[in-house]
């Protein structure tokens, strides 16, 4: 029962992380970076791995446009149906079975590269009609050493790799310190690793608004969520909705630098209507910072430090706010927490003891309340905490 129910749990994930990505997507991103930089990519190897060369709309986008993005080489690999977890389904496209290389006995087991580097039809132009591919000769995993050789020739990485691989993937880039954009769910900004390059200004969100969502290509047998209620179809393919989901890249674009309009404590205290009736501005009982509950209602004339949501940095402009730290993660060294929960315990909203120790709620953003909306943690002297939601620590730059 135990290996069914394994594989059960694999074959789920081999369906969610089929997400293909919407062209008109990747034109918007792409175009963000280009407005910046007309010459972003030129001159540029550009390796699209994790892909399905055959119908990846990030082939499609690059090749289309190779000559207007005066790019050296495109390349787009492809991970073996073999490899995937048990449940996906497999079924060669009609452009492999076509070609004379096909191999029916590779074509399952083998990954595949596509390269363009030159006019291969000789009509003037170089664009998607000049894709020359082969069989790898692994299965196309990312973290193969023929993949891996592929990724140190290039300059430049994009794709939506599989979500369940994001920590790795991403490292994967890091170690090779590359340009890169990737698409990944807005909780990757909490993982230890990523927030550290973030706080280090070494990636950041794209220019996406990540609050936006995004409609995925899916599997005819992809399986939708019982509470789903957006749209499955768009132009005929099965579609999900992501939220939450964003771009990250270590390319510049001009969002980004873009500074956030802001109201001062007092204009926000009487004319920000979020934050009427919430704890704003108070401070947090075990971090010398305030809670700031909204990003909308940053101070522009606090000087010190200020916890504020994990959303802040769809609009964090470097040059605007230095980051510090963040709460939950061991990601707040230059705001170190001032105080221990250990001897306190939980108790529920009408009063009991949940039996969990205050321990759990050690380096979280804690306010001295009780609101009576959820659970609180208490000590012997009747003193009584709630966490906020994980707080990124910023300051003013001034």
């Amino acid at each position: 029962m135990a290996a069914k129910n394994s594989n059960l749990s694999k074959a789920k994930t081999a369906k969610n992380d089929e997400f293909y990505t919407q062209y008109h997507d990747i034109e918007k991103e792409m175009q963000a970076y280009l407005d910046f930089n007309p010459d972003v990519f030129k001159n540029k190897t550009i390796l699209l791995p994790c892909d399905d060369p055959e119908w990846s709309n990030f082939t499609k986008y690059f090749a289309q446009n190779f000559q207007r993005l005066g790019l050296k080489k495109l390349i787009s690999t492809s991970f073996a149906a073999t490899s995937k977890p048990a449940g996906f389904a497999y079924q060669p496209s009609l452009f492999e079975q076509s070609d004379e290389r096909f191999d029916p006995e590779l074509s399952p087991k083998q990954g595949k590269i596509f390269t363009l580097t030159h006019d291969k039809s000789g009509d003037g132009k170089i664009n998607i009609d000049d894709l020359e591919w082969k069989y790898l000769k692994g299965d196309g995993d990312f973290r193969s050493d023929e993949v891996k050789k592929l990724r140190d020739q290039a300059d430049i990485i994009i794709t939506n790799p599989p979500f369940s691989l994001f920590r790795e993937f991403l490292a994967w880039i890091v170690e090779a310190n590359k340009q890169f954009t990737i698409i990944g769910n807005m909780n990757a900004i909490t993982y230890k690793e990523s927030f550290l390059l973030i706080k280090d200004n070494k990636f950041w969100l794209g220019a996406t608004n990540f609050n936006q969502g995004m409609y995925f290509r899916v599997p005819d047998n992809f399986v939708y969520a019982d509470t789903y209620k957006f749209e499955r179809e768009q132009g005929g393919q099965k579609v999900n909705r992501v939220p939450g989901v964003c771009w990250f890249t270590n390319i510049e674009h001009g969002r980004r630098h873009e500074p956030l309009p802001l109201m001062t404590m007092a204009d926000n205290l009487k004319f920000n209507k979020k934050i009427i009736g919430t704890i704003a501005y108070q401070q947090y009982d075990n971090y010398n910072a305030i809670e700031v509950p909204f990003t909308n209602a940053i101070p522009s004339d606090f000087d010190g430090v200020m916890g504020v949501p994990i959303s802040f940095l769809d609009k964090y402009n470097p040059d605007q706010f230095e980051i510090l730290g963040a709460t939950q993660r061991g990601c707040h060294d230059l705001v170190p927490d001032t105080k221990k929960y250990d001897d306190y315990w939980e108790m529920k909203q009408n009063g009991e003891k949940t039996g969990s120790k205050g321990g759990k709620t050690n380096e979280n953003a804690n306010l001295a309340m009780n609101d009576g909306k959820k659970n609180y943690f208490i000590n012997q002297d009747g003193h009584s905490v709630q966490s906020a939601y994980q707080r990124i620590f910023i300051k003013h730059k001034r």
